[in-house]
């Protein structure tokens, strides 16, 4: 387990008195002294504005300004917490997050003051950046200095949603011991430098981009650029303005990146490393022949419970060598999985018995959800930390991520993971982008359902299928919609959630295979309210998106 002596505090006052530039924002430079003095100023506020008997708790309701990062480190001087507040969220959705945290501030922007018209937010002051009030009030403590001794190892320092496909996100707890270890632990996996310059393009509400990016960046003294939020098409130029040399990403940022127009200079710019998840390995391969930069392809769960560390020697398709403590067990008799047995394509033939819930049964900084026990007794339990992620393991300790535990899918009796069938379907010269989901079986089950953004030609799709030798006989997708653009979450992950919700019932051109046949065809209203109605108990069939067949 890493070591949680040090605090963030320590980290955002080691830099009073560094007059390097630290931080880039658009036309704005400062450096990492000015960053801290603001910092100070904002930490002096909060003792100021926050009464000694609540829980120290400020929202943060922002873009990536320099704001979001001179608020976490004044936090981290005055021993309180942020929560990262998602600008995604509406109405009562975006009220409960922020009262569940029991936020006594909520630090935003104009831009963002019509997502809390209407709300009620009982005892929360609101402190809005760019005004003159908001100048006013800072200006009396324009020359505090950075003070880190209120601040502790186990002080919470975060709190961050983990979005899930159901019920309320929940807020996982992140300690300041925990932060600054983390940093630590990056900067020792990737040489992480006082000359680098990290490009934050992820959003701040997420653990990815205060965790991965910020932190390190804390640790090593290095600088930190700032995009207000995420552009592919601003992705290079920014690189180059400043001179970046390590970002991180989340979901489909790869796959929006390696969409925009090549050039012959895309190679042109300092860039050494990107780190992050969900970009697969076609994508992956794709981005460093194209810019000649390595995507390192981590795992680590949202709240710090399990992580899986890439090494050299990772076969293709593995994320990493399993730790001590992890394991892959079955969730439903808690016994351990056994071996993944790959045949010579890549395909994987134990599928139904290999595939299980990853565990980490040794140490691991977990720090619990904010006022869920629930949640947290789900996490752990049997003397482990469960992630909700499903994983197989070969003979030689080497893990491999198979999907979320909402993306098992139950065909015909056999268990499918929808990460692997993504991986096969992403060579499919028509897409930008695929998503795995299961539907229903109309009896009993699931079936296969594929998302794919691009173009789909039904005849090429099954001459696809039938090329590929480690496409599983059940692993062929039963429906496939077709999308102009992938529906994703605020943090560019694949809303997979909505995918399975609107099944194949939705909006758009959706392409089936009957079963018994190879091709496919347009999906009808008959074929909906005929052959495909469930028989498993009453359903109201919804009528957008599905065409009369023509007789």
């Amino acid at each position: 387990m890493e070591s949680m002596r040090g605090t963030v505090a320590q980290l955002v006052a080691a830099r009073w008195g560094d007059h390097r530039p630290g931080l880039w924002f658009e036309e704005r430079t400062l450096t990492h002294h000015e960053v801290t003095a603001g910092a100070a100023a904002r930490a002096a506020l909060l003792a100021e504005l926050l009464p000694p008997a609540v829980e120290p708790h400020i929202g943060v309701l922002l873009d990536n300004t320099p704001e979001y990062p001179m608020w976490l480190s004044a936090a981290a001087l005055a021993g309180a917490a942020v929560a990262g507040i998602n600008p995604t969220r509406r109405g009562p959705e975006l009220a409960r997050d922020i009262l569940h945290t029991e936020c006594r501030i909520l630090v935003t922007e104009p831009a963002h003051l019509p997502l809390l018209t209407g709300l009620e937010l009982p005892g929360v002051r609101l402190l809005v950046t760019g005004t003159e009030e908001y100048d006013d009030l800072l200006a009396p403590f324009a020359d505090a200095e950075p003070d880190h001794s209120r601040a502790a190892p186990e002080d919470r320092l975060l709190l961050y949603f983990t979005s899930g496909s159901t019920g309320a996100p929940k807020a996982a707890i992140c300690s300041q011991g925990r932060l600054a270890a983390a940093g630590a632990s990056l900067v020792g996996q990737f040489g992480v430098g006082a000359d680098d310059v990290h490009y934050v393009c992820m959003p701040m509400f997420h653990g990815n981009a205060v965790i991965a990016d910020w932190a390190p960046a804390l640790v090593a003294g290095a600088g930190v650029a700032l995009r207000r939020r995420f552009s592919a098409s601003g992705f290079l130029a920014d690189v180059r303005r400043y001179r970046a040399t390590y970002f991180t990403y989340v979901g489909r940022a790869i796959q929006y990146v390696l969409a925009t127009e090549p050039r012959p200079d895309d190679r042109n710019h300092p860039l050494r490393l990107g780190f992050g998840t969900e970009a697969g390995a076609v994508d992956a391969a794709a981005f460093e022949r194209r810019f000649g930069v390595r995507l390192v392809e981590g795992y680590g769960s949202s709240e710090g419970g399990a992580a899986i560390q890439w090494t050299p020697g990772t076969p293709a398709g593995a994320v990493g060598r399993a730790a001590p403590g992890l394991v892959v067990l079955d969730p439903e008799t808690g016994k351990e999985c056994p071996p993944a047995l790959f045949d010579a394509s890549g395909r994987l033939l134990n599928g139904d018995a290999a595939i299980g819930e990853l565990v980490n049964r040794g140490p691991n900084p977990f720090e619990g959800y904010w006022r869920n026990p629930e949640a947290e007794a789900e996490r752990r339990r049997d003397g482990g930390y469960w992630t909700g992620d499903l994983f197989c393991r070969d003979a030689d300790g080497f893990l491999y991520f198979t999907g979320r535990t909402d993306d098992r899918l139950r065909v015909d009796s056999e268990n499918l993971a929808a990460a692997m069938i993504e991986n096969v379907l992403a060579r499919y010269d028509g897409a930008a982008a695929v998503a795995v989901y299961a539907v229903p079986d109309p009896v009993t089950g699931d079936q296969v359902m594929a998302a794919i953004a691009g173009t789909f030609d039904p005849a090429a799709f099954v001459r696809f299928l039938a090329a590929q030798p480690d496409l599983g006989t059940k692993m062929a997708p039963r429906f496939v919609r077709v999308v102009e653009r992938m529906p994703v979450t605020a943090t560019n992950k694949i809303h997979r959630a909505l995918l399975r919700r609107e099944g194949f019932r939705c909006a758009g051109p959706v392409w089936w295979r009957p079963p018994g046949e190879r091709a496919y065809r347009r999906l009808t209203r008959e074929d909906a309210e005929g052959p495909l109605a469930p028989t498993r108990g009453p359903s109201q069939v919804r009528r957008q998106g599905l065409e009369p067949r023509t007789r």
